[in-house]
């Protein structure tokens, strides 16, 4: 029952107009993401002022992005961790919520406990050859990194262990549903953000080519799909992604396999980026490039006219499998950003934060290069990485897993066979 303003005569309140009020109040939410991109962008009016900010902010990230290439491996693995901490912090404060977490003011810091937890742990098993080599001869250093390579699990075990104990003794009432959502909110953050981009450092130490190829191509086919879809998108691509259109997704794939077979060409010739770092200096690098980087000449005669400038051209074995790594750029990785456009509509989010104008947060930028990094790795371990014993891998094996001590038992022990093969030749 409810007083009308007019009078004093009640009167009862129809759930019909209660149905009517709901329902244009969900309407107005409806509507606020649509404001975000429900219409594509080539009828966006302030599309060339949006543009002028993103090309400029590119501009500045790729001059940085070419600094810290200079710089070498353990610069870039540096670039990848700031990277990653501001994914995370992005992340973390997404589902944050204000009043709960003055009433919890410790449990933020158990978000970091477990991001560092992690990092040990994925860091540790990507560079422990690297820290080995780095340390081998050093008499004082080289025992506790050996020990610490060997307990490695035992400590990351300790370190999660001991954030679990912590969540559990934090528990409030009225706050377990908060507290139990950010717990798992962080462990998904963890597997599927950090663990995915970690792979980028494998990718950096087997040499810098399988790190640069990878993301160049993801950055051409975002530039491609951009532009075509600024000059000539018409027809929408996917309902979670309303921007997106079909001719620029046709025509980025079409420029990004094109770029991935002249880029490995081009970036295959310079052994700096194609040579393995195999400890933590920042040195000038030179090696044998291998077979995949060793030209091969192919005659143009007979396949070109006579006043063709080029009689043969010179391929590279590896531009085969960068047509694998175009594909994949074009094809399946952007599907990594159409899983970003759900899950910012979802939380009916434009950007997932502010970092780069432009550009939106760091983690706008990475969604599609944690999906090709992952690709990269397994590609590379599956059909690159050659899995003959050699030299090289046995003395890998001693230097990681056995001590000091060990090691000058086996090299006595090896020098003693070998003076008796000579010694039986030569009688």
């Amino acid at each position: 029952m409810q007083r009308d303003k007019d009078g004093g005569v009640p009167s009862v309140s129809s759930p019909s107009s209660r149905v009517r009020y709901r329902k244009r109040s969900s309407e107005a939410s409806q509507e606020t993401p649509k404001t975000n991109g429900g219409h594509l962008l080539v009828d966006d009016r302030n599309k060339y002022k949006s543009m002028r900010t993103r090309v400029w902010s590119s501009i500045w990230m790729i001059g940085g992005f070419i600094f810290i290439l200079y710089m070498g491996h353990l610069y870039i693995w540096a670039m990848i961790v700031v990277i990653q901490i501001y994914m995370a912090r992005e992340l973390f404060n997404l589902l944050r919520r204000t009043h709960e977490a003055k009433e919890l003011p410790g449990f933020r810091l158990l978000n970091w406990h477990f991001f560092f937890t992690a990092m040990v742990y994925v860091y540790g098993r990507f560079m422990s050859r690297q820290l080995v080599n780095t340390v081998s001869s050093d008499k004082v250093l080289y025992q506790p990194i050996s020990n610490l390579i060997k307990y490695h699990m035992l400590i990351c075990y300790c370190l999660y262990i001991t954030g679990f104990v912590w969540f559990i003794l934090t528990l409030k009432r009225k706050l377990y549903k908060y507290q139990f959502g950010q717990y798992a909110w962080t462990h998904m953050i963890l597997f599927v953000v950090f663990a995915q981009s970690s792979f980028t450092v494998g990718n950096i130490f087997e040499g810098i080519f399988w790190f640069l190829l990878p993301a160049l191509l993801i950055v051409i086919n975002d530039i491609g799909a951009y532009f075509c879809g600024f000059f000539f998108g018409r027809t929408p691509l996917i309902e979670v992604s309303p921007k997106k259109t079909w001719e620029g997704f046709i025509g980025a794939s079409v420029t990004t396999i094109i770029s991935a077979f002249l880029l490995a060409n081009l970036l295959g010739r310079f052994q700096w980026l194609t040579c393995q770092r195999k400890d933590l200096s920042t040195g000038w690098l030179s090696c044998d490039p291998g077979p995949m980087f060793k030209p091969k000449h192919y005659s143009l005669e007979g396949w070109m006219p006579s006043w063709f400038p080029w009689k043969e051209v010179s391929v590279l074995p590896v531009q085969k499998h960068a047509l694998a790594y175009g594909l994949f750029a074009s094809s399946i990785a952007p599907f990594g950003g159409f899983f970003a456009s759900g899950f910012k509509r979802a939380f009916k989010i434009k950007d997932f934060g502010d970092s780069i104008p432009g550009h939106g947060g760091i983690t706008d930028r990475m969604d599609c290069q944690m999906v090709m990094a992952v690709f990269s790795y397994i590609y590379y371990q599956s059909f690159i990485l050659s899995r003959s014993n050699s030299v090289e891998s046995f003395l890998d094996q001693i230097v990681r897993n056995l001590s000091f001590e060990e090691q000058l038992s086996l090299y006595q022990q090896l020098g003693e066979v070998l003076y008796s093969r000579g010694r039986d030749q030569l009688s």
